[in-house]
C-alpha cells in the first residue's frame, strides 16, 4: 500500500507541475500575441502619419491650395484624419475619419458625424463658424459639427464663463482677451441657431497646422504614438505577470486533489484490514480525517512551491514538482532518523533512492508531455510508464544491490578497523617523540650552565648538525669565538 500511495502521489506530483507549466505558458503565449499585435497597430498608426504627410506634401503643398492665407486650412484637414484614425489604430479600433475633399458643406467624417473645420486666425474661428451656418442654416441641425483648433476652442469656453467685470478687468490688464472679444464670445453661445454645443476642438492647434510648422507636428505626433504603444506594452506584460490570485489557485486546487486522493488511499487502507465501512470506528474516521488533512496541506504547499518556483526561478515545472516532493520525503526520513528509526546509513541510501524515483518521474513526465502535447494527460501518463519501468527495473536488482551494499560494508569495517589501529600507533609514536624533544629543549636551556651545555650539544646532535662543528667542549668553544 505504500508503494501504491507512493506511484499515486508521483502521479499527482507530475499532474500538479505540468497544469502550472500550462497556465505559465498561456500567459506567456498571450502576451506574446498582444505584443505582436501591438506592433501591427503601431505599424498601422505610422502609416496613416505618414499616408497624411505625404498627401499633405502633395496634394497641398506642391499643389500650392489654398494659396498662402487658406493652405493650413487644408493641411488642418488632412492632419485631423491622420492623426485621429493613428490614435484609434494604436488602440486596437478601426479608422474613423475620412477626408471628403469635395468643397461641400463637409470637410470631414467621423464615423456618421459630419465635420465642418474652420481654422481661422480672427475671432477665435468663431466668424467663419457663422458665416458657414448662415450658408447652409440646417447643417447644426442635422446632427453636424463645428471643429476649430484646440486653443481657439479653450479660450472661447474660458470667455463663456467669464462674468463682464472680470472679462473688462483682463481688457484694461492686458493679460487677456479685448472686451469686445468677450463680447462676440458671449453673443455666440447665446445664438439658439449654433450655441457652444455645436462647437468641438480638434486635436491640433493653429499654430500646429501652417506651412513651416506641420512636419514638427506630425514628428511629434509620430513620437507620442510610439509613447503610447510601450505603455499598451507595459500594460500587456504587466497582466502577463503571475499573482497571488493564479498561485492561490493553483494550490487550492492541487490540495483538493491531493486530500481526496488522501481520504481515498486511508479508506483503502481500513478496507485492506478487513474492516467495512459501517464497522469503522471514530478512531478510525480520526486516522482518515488526519491523512485527508495532511494531504491537502502537502498538495497545497506543493501547488504553491511549484508555482513560486516556476514563476520566480528558472526551473521548469517537472523538475520544481519532483524538488517539492522530494523534500517532503526527505524530511520524513530525517524525522525517522531524529527518532532513532533509522541509522545514518540507511538514511542516506533512502534519500539517494528518492532523488533518483524524483529525476525518473521528472524525466518521464517530459518524455511524456513531449510524446502526447496534451496539457497534463501527457505529463501523466509519461510518469506512470517512466515509474512502472523504473520499479521493475529497481525491484530485480535489488537482490544484488543488497549483496553488493553488503560486501561494501563489511570492507568499509574492515578498513576502518585497520586505519584506526595505524592511526593509533603513529600517534603513540608522536607523542613519544614529542616528549624525548621538550625534555632536550628543557635541558638546553636549563638554568645550570653545565647542564644547558650537554643539553646543547645533544640538540644540536638529535636535530642533524654536523659532529664536527658542534661545539662539545672548553676548547671548541674557546676557538670559535677568541680566534
Amino acid at each position: 500500500m505504500r508503494d501504491a500511495a507512493a506511484y499515486v502521489t508521483g502521479i499527482q506530483e507530475q499532474a500538479t507541475a505540468s497544469w502550472v507549466n500550462y497556465l505559465n505558458q498561456l500567459r506567456i503565449d498571450t502576451l506574446l500575441d498582444a505584443l505582436g499585435r501591438q506592433d501591427e497597430r503601431l505599424q498601422d498608426a505610422l502609416t496613416s502619419i505618414d499616408d497624411a504627410v505625404r498627401k499633405i506634401d502633395l496634394e497641398v503643398v506642391a499643389a500650392n491650395r489654398g494659396g498662402q492665407h487658406g493652405m493650413h486650412g487644408f493641411i488642418a484637414e488632412i492632419a485631423e484624419v491622420g492623426i485621429g484614425n493613428a490614435r484609434h489604430q494604436v488602440l486596437g479600433h478601426a479608422p474613423g475619419y475620412r477626408w471628403v475633399n469635395d468643397n461641400g458643406p463637409v470637410d470631414l467624417l467621423r464615423g456618421s458625424v459630419e465635420i465642418q473645420q474652420k481654422f481661422v486666425a480672427a475671432r477665435f474661428s468663431l466668424g467663419a463658424v457663422t458665416e458657414h451656418l448662415r450658408k447652409y442654416p440646417d447643417y447644426v441641425r442635422n446632427g453636424g459639427k463645428y471643429q476649430i483648433p484646440r486653443d481657439h476652442y479653450a479660450m472661447i469656453q474660458r470667455l463663456r464663463d467669464v462674468s463682464p467685470e472680470e472679462a473688462s478687468k483682463l481688457s484694461r490688464s492686458g493679460d487677456g482677451p479685448s472686451f469686445r472679444e468677450w463680447q462676440r464670445v458671449q453673443t455666440f453661445c447665446r445664438d439658439d441657431s449654433i450655441g457652444f454645443t455645436a462647437l468641438e476642438p480638434s486635436t491640433l492647434e493653429y499654430s500646429d497646422v501652417q506651412r513651416d510648422t506641420y512636419a514638427a507636428t506630425m514628428t511629434a505626433e509620430k513620437d507620442s504614438l510610439r509613447a503610447t504603444n510601450q505603455s499598451l506594452r507595459d500594460e500587456a506584460y504587466a497582466r502577463s505577470r503571475p499573482t497571488l490570485r493564479e498561485g492561490g489557485t493553483v494550490a487550492l486546487t492541487a490540495a483538493a486533489g491531493a486530500g481526496g486522493t488522501a481520504f481515498v488511499l486511508a479508506v483503502i487502507t481500513k478496507r485492506r484490514e478487513g474492516k467495512r465501512l459501517s464497522e469503522f470506528s471514530g478512531q478510525d474516521w480520526t486516522e482518515i480525517a488526519r491523512d485527508t488533512g495532511l494531504g491537502i496541506g502537502k498538495g497545497a504547499v506543493r501547488g504553491l512551491s511549484v508555482y513560486a518556483l516556476t514563476n520566480v526561478t528558472a526551473t521548469s515545472a517537472a523538475v520544481a514538482g519532483s524538488i517539492v516532493t522530494t523534500s517532503f520525503s526527505i524530511a520524513e526520513q530525517a524525522n525517522k532518523l531524529r527518532r532513532d528509526e533509522i541509522d545514518e546509513l540507511e538514511f542516506i541510501q533512502t534519500a539517494e533512492l528518492i532523488a533518483v524515483e524524483a529525476a525518473v518521474r521528472a524525466l518521464s513526465s517530459f518524455v511524456g508531455q513531449a510524446t502526447i502535447p496534451i496539457p497534463i494527460l501527457g505529463a501523466v501518463l509519461g510518469t506512470a510508464v517512466g515509474t512502472v519501468m523504473y520499479k521493475a527495473v529497481a525491484s530485480s536488482l535489488t537482490k544484488r544491490e543488497a549483496a553488493l551494499i553488503e560486501r561494501y560494508l563489511d570492507e568499509q569495517r574492515a578498513l576502518d578497523a585497520e586505519l584506526a589501529a595505524e592511526y593509533q600507533a603513529i600517534l603513540d609514536q608522536l607523542t613519544a617523540s614529542m616528549a624525548e624533544y621538550l625534555g632536550l629543549l628543557e635541558r638546553a636551556f636549563s638554568p645550570d650552565v653545565q647542564v644547558a651545555f650537554a643539553g646543547s650539544v645533544e640538540l644540536a646532535r638529535q636535530l642533524g648538525v654536523a659532529a664536527n662543528e658542534i661545539l662539545d667542549s672548553e676548547e671548541k668553544v674557546d676557538a670559535y669565538f677568541l680566534d
